[in-house]
């Protein structure tokens, strides 16, 4: 399975409705695929961490058969908009 920084970014975006996305391929800097995310979506609201980890991995679940290190960080458009105010 071929796996792209943009095609991880459209499944994320679609399944979790994100208001924001940043998708990074680490792969040059590894010796397997890796990816690093960040994902900005009300689904998160009043979820803590793990649970929203665990709805990033569920959407992403047959991809990750496929990628080696996988980092990941899920904010709520409010956090997303207290941290851009730092």
């Amino acid at each position: 399975m071929e796996l792209s920084a943009e095609y991880l970014r459209e499944k994320l975006q679609r399944d979790l409705e994100a208001e924001h996305m940043e998708v990074e391929d680490t792969t040059p800097n590894r010796c397997a695929s890796s990816f690093r995310v960040l994902v900005v979506s009300a689904k998160f609201e009043g979820k803590p961490l793990l649970q929203r980890h665990r709805l990033v991995n569920s959407c992403l679940a047959e991809e990750l058969l496929h990628i080696h290190a996988f980092e990941q960080k899920t904010l709520t458009p409010e956090q997303w908009t207290r941290e851009q105010q730092k």
